[in-house]
C-alpha cells in the first residue's frame, strides 16, 4: 500500500487532431465496445515536460533540476569541456571512451544507439569527471586480429583497461541527477539496467467519454500570383479530425518521487506542484495551427489517498455517454464520474481527501470539497500531502 496523489480531469476539445497515428489520423481505441478518441500517455507526458521547460524559463525550475532526452550526449559533454579550454574534437572522443566504461556505445554520427534520459546535472558531472581524469581516459590499443575487429570490441577493451577508480566514478554519476521530470517519468538504460529509474508517476491514455466517428476536412489552396484566367486550386488535401470530451487520469507515488529525488522533500513538493499544474494547463500541440483547440478542463479532481491502491475511474464511461439535445456532454460525463467515484469509495473505502474544481453545473453528491480556482486546488491538495 502506498500514499498516492491522483488527478482526474474532464476536458472537452473542439474539433482537433491533437495526437496522430502513422497515417495522420487522430488516435483512437476500442473501449466498452465502441470506438473512442484517444490521446496517448506519451503525448500527454511530452506536453507536461514542455510545460516544465516553460517553468524553467520563468525561473521556477533551475536548469539542473530538469532532464534532457537525447542521442547527442557526447556533443553536450564536449561543449561543456570546450568551455574549459579543451579541444572539442578531442573532448568528443574522450566522452565516447568514458561512456563506454559503463557500456553505453556510440552509433553513427557520434550519437548514442538510443535516446537517453539524463539529468542536466548528470551531464555536467560527466563533463567534470572527464576533465578531472583526462589523461587516464584513453582509447583501447589497436587490435589487428580477426577477433579484435570492430568498434564494439575496442570499447570493451577500453573499459577493461580503464582504471577502476575512473570506471566507478563514471558509473556513480548515473543516479538521476535529482531531475524532477526524470524522477516522475523514469528511464530505462538497456545497457545499464542497474541504473534504471522507475517512474513515480503513471499517466493513462486519455479516452473520450463517448463514441466518436472520424471526420474529414477537405481543403484547397490557391496561388496568389497565378493569372486570373487560370481557374482552380493549386493544392488540395484532407485532414482527419474529431471532437471529443476526454477523461484524463494520472497518479503519483509521493514516496517514490521523494526517493527518486534522493530524499529531497522540498524539490519533490516543488515537482509535484508543477506536475499537477502542468497536467491541467498543458496541452498537446498536434495540428493546433489548423484547429486552435485550446479548451481548458471544466472539471478537475485531485485525491490524496493514504495506504491504498490507485483508482482509475475510466469505467465510469464503459457505457459510452450519450447526451440528448440541449444537454451538456461535459456535465453528463462529470455526473457519471462522480457516481462511479462514490460507488467505489463506498465499496472499497480508504483514507482520502479530495478537492474539486468544478466549472460545470454537475452536483458533487459528496465527492470531495469544492474550490474556486486552480491555485486553491493545488494549495489544498499539497497541504493534504504534507499533512
Amino acid at each position: 500500500m502506498k500514499n498516492l496523489i491522483e488527478i482526474h480531469a474532464i476536458q472537452n476539445y473542439a474539433p482537433s487532431n491533437l495526437n496522430r497515428d502513422d497515417t495522420g489520423a487522430p488516435k483512437d481505441a476500442l473501449f466498452g465496445g465502441t470506438r473512442r478518441a484517444r490521446i496517448s500517455s506519451q503525448c500527454l507526458k511530452r506536453a507536461v515536460r514542455q510545460y516544465f521547460d516553460e517553468k524553467k524559463k520563468a525561473g521556477f525550475f533551475k536548469p539542473e533540476e530538469l532532464e534532457v532526452r537525447t542521442k547527442r550526449v557526447y556533443q553536450a559533454i564536449a561543449e561543456l569541456l570546450e568551455g574549459k579550454k579543451r579541444d572539442k574534437a578531442e573532448a568528443l572522443a574522450k566522452a565516447e571512451i568514458a561512456l563506454s566504461y559503463v557500456k553505453l556505445k556510440a552509433a553513427d554520427e557520434d550519437k548514442t544507439q538510443y535516446l537517453l534520459f539524463l539529468g542536466q546535472k548528470e551531464i555536467a558531472d560527466l563533463a567534470k569527471s572527464i576533465y578531472e581524469y583526462w589523461d587516464q581516459i584513453v582509447a583501447a590499443p589497436e587490435d589487428t586480429s580477426e577477433k579484435g575487429k570492430g568498434k564494439g570490441n575496442k570499447k570493451k577493451e577500453a573499459a577493461s583497461g580503464a582504471p577502476k577508480e575512473v570506471q566507478e566514478k563514471i558509473a556513480s554519476i548515473f543516479n538521476g541527477g535529482k531531475a524532477v521530470d526524470l524522477a516522475l517519468f523514469g528511464r530505462m538504460l538497456a545497457d545499464m539496467p542497474e541504473k534504471n529509474q522507475y517512474a513515480a508517476c503513471q499517466v493513462a491514455h486519455a479516452i473520450s467519454t463517448h463514441a466518436v466517428d472520424r471526420e474529414f476536412d477537405f481543403y484547397t489552396a490557391v496561388d496568389d500570383l497565378k493569372p486570373e484566367d487560370n481557374a482552380g486550386a493549386d493544392m488540395i488535401g484532407t485532414i482527419e479530425f474529431n471532437s471529443a470530451c476526454f477523461y484524463r487520469y494520472a497518479v503519483v507515488d509521493v514516496e517514490k518521487l521523494t526517493d527518486n529525488l534522493q530524499k529531497d522533500t522540498e524539490l519533490a513538493n516543488k515537482g509535484l506542484r508543477a506536475f499537477l499544474e502542468g497536467f491541467v494547463v498543458s496541452e498537446p500541440t498536434g495540428k493546433q495551427n489548423t484547429f486552435a483547440a485550446h479548451n481548458a478542463p471544466e472539471f478537475v479532481a485531485i485525491s490524496v489517498r493514504h495506504n491504498t491502491t490507485p483508482r482509475n475511474l475510466a469505467n465510469a464511461f464503459e457505457t459510452a455517454i450519450r447526451s440528448r439535445k440541449d444537454e451538456s456532454l461535459t456535465k453528463k460525463s462529470v455526473e457519471e464520474l462522480i457516481k462511479k467515484a462514490n460507488a467505489l469509495q463506498k465499496a472499497f473505502g480508504g483514507d482520502e481527501k479530495t478537492f474539486v474544481l468544478n466549472l460545470t453545473e454537475a452536483k458533487l453528491e459528496g465527492f470531495g470539497n469544492s474550490v474556486t480556482s486552480l491555485q486553491e486546488l493545488l494549495d489544498k491538495s499539497l497541504a493534504a500531502v504534507q499533512g
